[in-house]
């Protein structure tokens, strides 16, 4: 791995870990850390699932220079992949499908306290119950 490679992985390790924090201080239980489902192009992959009361929360945490670029680094094809990762996720723990179903980020900026956008998204729910980004 080469070292902008490495320093970039541990730069979201970091991030990640700060999101956790930043969310147990809001009250919400870690359910799981870097869920990843299927592989290649139908893979699914969530930063963090969260919980709070009837909301059930998949994050996303993204860092950069700046929140606006945090925001930014948020693609439709990424967005997609965490969708992918939540239904995998819901298919193993149906005693979960029940609770309100959110999509939000953690953006992290150094020098700033991380910002937890509720709601970052909203993915269209098709007529077979499928999710789309």
């Amino acid at each position: 791995m080469t070292s902008a490679r490495e320093a970039s992985r541990r730069r979201g390790v970091w991030a990640e870990t700060l999101a956790v924090l930043w969310l147990r201080l809001k009250g919400f239980s870690i359910l799981a850390r870097g869920e990843v489902s299927g592989r290649g192009s139908g893979a699914g992959e969530v930063d963090i699932v969260a919980r709070r009361g009837r909301v059930l929360a998949f994050v996303e945490v993204k860092a950069r220079p700046s929140r606006a670029e945090a925001a930014a680094a948020i693609s439709s094809r990424q967005r997609r992949r965490i969708v992918r990762g939540a239904e995998a996720f819901l298919a193993r723990r149906p005693e979960l499908a029940g609770l309100d179903i959110r999509f939000d980020a953690v953006l992290v900026a150094p020098g700033r306290w991380p910002l937890h956008v509720i709601a970052a998204w909203w993915p269209e729910v098709r007529r077979d119950g499928r999710m789309d980004a």
